[in-house]
Order: C-alpha cells, then sequence, then structure tokens
C-alpha cells in the first residue's frame, strides 16, 4: 500500500498524494514509475515527449531523477503485476494512460477515485470533477469517448452511404463500455448498424475480422493498450478484407491504418509532465484540476486508402493535420 506521502500520477487517469520525504534524502533521487500499456516501440513516440520536456523543467534522467520503465504489453494482469511491483519499490511517481489506469487505482487504497472523460455522466457533472477531482487526483482527460461521434462524421465522409459498422473492441478494458456506448448512439442517429466484436487477447483479432468480413463496410477500432501492441497486424488483416478503419491515436494510421481523430499524445505526454514537476516540487495534487487535450489530430493514409480503392474528398484532406502518402 502506498503510503500517504506517495502519489500517483496517470495521464488520462489520477494521481495521489505529494513526493514522499524519503526521496528528499541525501544522494535519494525521485523515482518515477512509467508504466507502458502497450510496448515500448508503440510508446516510444510519447515517454521522449515526457522526458524531453521532463528535462526542460529541470529534471535530468539518471542525476535529478530517475525513471523505471516497465511495459504491459497489452496485457491487463501484466499491468497489475507492474503497478504492484512499483508499490513495493516505494517509487514516487507511477505515470500510465487509458486501459492500464485501473491496476494503478487498485494498486493501493490511498487512489479513491480514477476521472476520466469518458464517465457516463452529465457533461456539468464531469466538469465539476475536472475542476475538483479530489484529494489525491490530477491529470489529463483522453476525451476519447467524447470523440467518437466525431469519428463515424469522418468515416462517412470517406465512405459515405456506410450502412453497417464492425466496432472491435477489447472487454477487458473498462473503458471500452463506455466508447462502445457512444458510437452506438451516434450510429443510430446516422441510421447505421453496428456490430460489435469483444475481443479480449490478441488471439481474437483474427477472428473478429472473420466476422467483419461479411457483415459490416468499415471497422472503428476502440482505444487499448492491446489494440495499439497489435496495430500492425490489425491493419494488415483489415487491408485484406478490404475494410476502411478509424482509429484515435494517430499511431495506428502510422502503422496502416486509414485514419485517426483524438488529441495529440505527445502533446498530452509533455503536459503530463509539467504536472509531475509540480507535485515533484510540492504542490497538492488537490490543487491542480484534471486538464483536458487542446491538440486533436486528423491523421489519413492516402496508401491505405488507395489500397481499399476509396477516393478521399479533397475537403477532408484539406483539413487534415497530416496526410501519410
Amino acid at each position: 500500500m502506498i503510503g500517504r506521502r506517495e502519489f500517483i500520477t496517470l495521464l488520462g487517469g489520477a494521481a495521489a498524494s505529494p513526493l514522499a520525504a524519503r526521496a528528499q534524502q541525501a544522494g535519494k533521487l525521485p523515482t518515477i514509475g512509467f508504466l507502458g500499456g502497450a510496448t515500448a516501440t508503440a510508446w516510444s513516440y510519447w515517454s521522449e515527449a515526457f522526458v524531453q520536456r521532463l528535462r526542460e523543467l529541470g529534471w535530468s534522467e539518471g542525476r535529478t531523477v530517475a525513471i523505471e520503465y516497465r511495459w504491459a504489453e497489452g496485457r491487463h494482469e501484466r499491468a497489475a503485476e507492474i503497478a504492484a511491483e512499483f508499490v513495493r519499490l516505494k517509487v514516487d511517481v507511477i505515470l500510465t494512460s487509458g486501459g492500464v489506469l485501473l491496476a494503478a487505482k487498485q494498486a493501493t487504497s490511498t487512489i479513491r477515485n480514477c476521472l476520466c472523460g469518458r464517465e457516463r455522466s452529465g457533461r456539468r457533472r464531469l466538469r465539476l470533477k475536472l475542476a475538483r477531482p479530489g484529494g489525491n487526483i490530477t491529470g489529463l482527460s483522453l476525451q476519447t469517448t467524447d470523440l467518437a461521434a466525431k469519428r463515424l462524421e469522418l468515416l462517412r465522409e470517406v465512405v459515405p452511404g456506410i450502412r453497417r459498422l464492425g466496432v472491435l473492441a477489447n472487454i477487458g478494458n473498462a473503458a471500452a463500455v463506455p466508447e462502445i456506448d457512444e458510437v452506438q448512439a451516434a450510429a443510430r442517429v446516422l441510421g447505421v448498424e453496428v456490430a460489435i466484436f469483444e475481443m479480449q487477447r490478441a488471439e481474437d483479432i483474427a477472428s473478429a475480422f472473420a466476422a467483419f468480413k461479411s457483415g459490416a463496410e468499415a471497422v472503428y477500432v476502440c482505444t487499448d493498450p492491446l489494440v495499439l501492441a497489435q496495430r500492425a497486424r490489425i491493419n494488415t488483416l483489415a487491408v485484406a478484407a478490404r475494410l476502411p478503419t478509424i482509429y484515435g491515436p494517430r499511431e495506428h494510421v502510422e502503422a496502416g491504418g486509414l485514419m485517426s481523430y483524438g488529441a495529440n499524445f505527445p502533446d498530452l505526454f509533455r503536459r503530463s509532465a509539467e504536472l509531475v514537476d509540480k507535485i515533484l516540487r510540492r504542490a497538492k495534487p488537490s490543487d491542480l484540476p484534471v486538464e483536458q487535450p487542446t491538440k486533436f489530430d486528423l491523421v489519413i493514409n492516402l496508401t491505405t486508402a488507395k489500397a481499399l480503392g476509396l477516393e478521399v474528398p479533397p475537403t477532408l484532406l484539406a483539413r487534415a493535420d497530416e496526410v501519410i502518402e
């Protein structure tokens, strides 16, 4: 169990109490436990952005701060093991994101709730929680669920007249449920039929696309560490099945997906470094409101579009933040 003076900072989630007094002892560096939900390769841009911003704020890895990196590789049981390991190591900060938030939350009873922009409460209540997250919580909202309807609208610009949408979701990730709900709600408004495939393991992916091939015209992939770790395989199967895909993180499109729309993760990790910096300098988490994304990316892979025989409207290309050719 983490002591009262220790804290957890969760990108998209939570942070516990200020820097442990033991980290102030002579010769003892403050230690950050970096819990990556996917693989080191998948998170490389994000971890580099975090470390670079820490450096700009005066923290030198190995000299004034220590960082312990661990990778869950999309496995929630592994994330729980890592979170428990960080508690045993008595790190001062645990930084993580998205689908592995629950593991970090459950590692200690001092984390009493996990703030997430995917909560199924009204917007007024959500804003209140963002402004006053609680005594030991702060972080950054990913707004993954809030953007589900926007993603579906963007997909329809590339696949006009779509009537059947496949949704790939890792049901082992609690955050998938509200995202699925938002996709279904948006689809009903647009008159689109939704077929959901609930995966739990990497081995389920092939079966999902076998089902989608005969029952969907495009696939919405819910944001998840396991999905990110398996992005190349998913995109290969999608192209083979001639199914357009849409994601949240841009990394999926860089790996061959059709398009993505979501918060800019490197920017979020830079801002998470600023939160860590403040708490390491003794700011109280309760005084640091949970922040929301300010940068969003629309990324389109024209090579994939051509492979699928799709024409991307010039008006959509003009709005894209990046076009991969």
